[in-house]
Parts: C-alpha cells; structure tokens; sequence
C-alpha cells in the first residue's frame, strides 16, 4: 500500500520518519494541576482519499436490544469515513516537547461507553494514572478486558444498565487493546501518554492540540488498520500551526 500524506504548517510544508533519538520527555506530575506549557496550537485534518473499504458486517441477532439500533444493519467501523474525513485517528505530539517542564495534569476521567454492542468511543487517550470511565449503556451483559504489555491488565463485568466502573494505567503505553469476552466485535483502544498533547480526529476529520510551547514537533497519526503518517510542524508562540494528514487504501 502507497501511503500518503500532507503536512501544511504556514510557510512551512516538511514531513520525516520519526523522533530519532531525541530525549525522552519527563513523566506528567503524580497529582494537582500545572500550568500550560504555552499557548501555541496545532490544529488540522485527517482525510481519506479513494474508495473507502467496507467494514464487516456483525450479526447481532443475539442481543436484539443492540440489534434494534442499526435499523439499515450493523458494521464494524473499522475505518470511519464520512465525506472524505477519517475519523478515529490518534494523533500526538511524539518528539519536541521541553524535557525540563512537568506537563499539565487537569484531565478529567475519559469516557469509555458500550452502546448498541459497540464501544464509543473507539480510539481514547490519557494520562499515566488518569482514569478511563467505563459505562454500560446497553441492556445486555459486557465483559470488559484490557490486554495491555507495560500495564496490569484487567477483566471486569458489567452485567446491567448504567454500570460504571474506572481504571486507570501507571506506565504510558500506546494502542491498549480493549475487548468485550461476550461480543467478539467489540473492539477499542486505550493510549495511556506521559504528556496531554494528543487528540483524537472526529467524524469530520478534525483534530486540535493546544497548550503547546514555541518550537518544531514531530506529530504521528495512528489509525488501527491504516497505519501512522508523520509530521514535522512549527508552532509559534501564540500562534496556531495547521496540519492535514492523509490516509488511503
């Protein structure tokens, strides 16, 4: 497969392979709240370009309380397009960033549902030891299972409506596999980062990163069965750089 990609920063238009070996930055802070680093921002696209591939489709004739919300039939969103835009797409700041500065802490706790048999939303990120909020919004038995490398891996239950439960990870880790051991198609993923610079495309493709001090950064974007495109962008001090990545077939 060809990849494909498009970086716009100003006047600035450069794209690379990696973070080299730069330093690795510090470890957010264990608890209170920092302040942001500075007030530049990276802001962007994420684009499919061609025929977006048709995602499986899941037989749900065994939870008809899921099934009766896919009135035209259910899909495993595997690659989400909608007007050319990807969504699901984790992008992050992967080199760059101060190594002398602890980075802001004030995340809430990250949303995780299981609505209509599926997890919403598909691709979350957070901080070492900031909490993912899991919640059953289905009327149907969920089994919840994190198979992570670097992190202690769990396995919990939620069999009625409205069940919450929190976990959280204490060693950054990227792309945490996460499973239902009652619907095989359900599928998430968790990245647990030393650092509050990342963000997730939406349906309309877009992604903003903000809180970023003046300097030139590397920033990859992650896409399950896609793979990763990156990117070197220069932030102004206050300023707010553009990127555009692409993705295809």
């Amino acid at each position: 497969m060809k990849r494909m990609m498009s970086v716009l920063v100003g006047v600035l238009v450069t794209a690379c392979g990696g973070g080299g070996g730069e330093k690795q930055a510090p470890a957010a802070a264990a608890a209170g709240t920092v302040a942001a680093l500075g007030e530049g921002a990276i802001t962007g696209t994420v684009s499919f370009k061609g025929a977006p591939p048709t995602n499986p489709t899941i037989d749900m004739s065994e939870e008809p309380a899921c099934k009766a919300k896919y009135p035209s039939g259910s899909r495993d969103p595997v690659v989400a397009v909608e007007g050319g835009k990807l969504a699901d797409v984790f992008i992050y700041v992967k080199a760059g960033l101060p190594t002398d500065k602890p980075f802001p802490v004030s995340r809430a706790a990250a949303p995780l549902e299981q609505n209509g048999c599926l997890y919403h939303p598909r691709v979350i990120g957070v901080m070492v030891n900031e909490p993912v909020k899991i919640v059953n919004g289905d009327p149907v038995l969920h089994n919840i299972k994190a198979l992570p490398s670097a992190n202690r891996g769990f396995n919990i239950s939620q069999p009625t409506t409205g069940m919450t439960t929190e976990r959280s990870f204490a060693a950054a880790e990227m792309a945490i596999p996460l499973e239902c051991n009652v619907h095989g198609w359900m599928h998430a993923w968790v990245f647990v980062m030393p650092h509050p610079y990342f963000a997730v495309s939406a349906k309309d493709g877009a992604f903003s990163i903000s809180g970023l001090p003046a300097g030139t950064y590397t920033i990859e974007a992650w896409h399950q069965k896609l793979g990763t495109r990156t990117a070197t962008v220069t932030v102004a001090a206050t300023g707010t750089a553009s990127a555009a990545f692409i993705f295809g077939a």
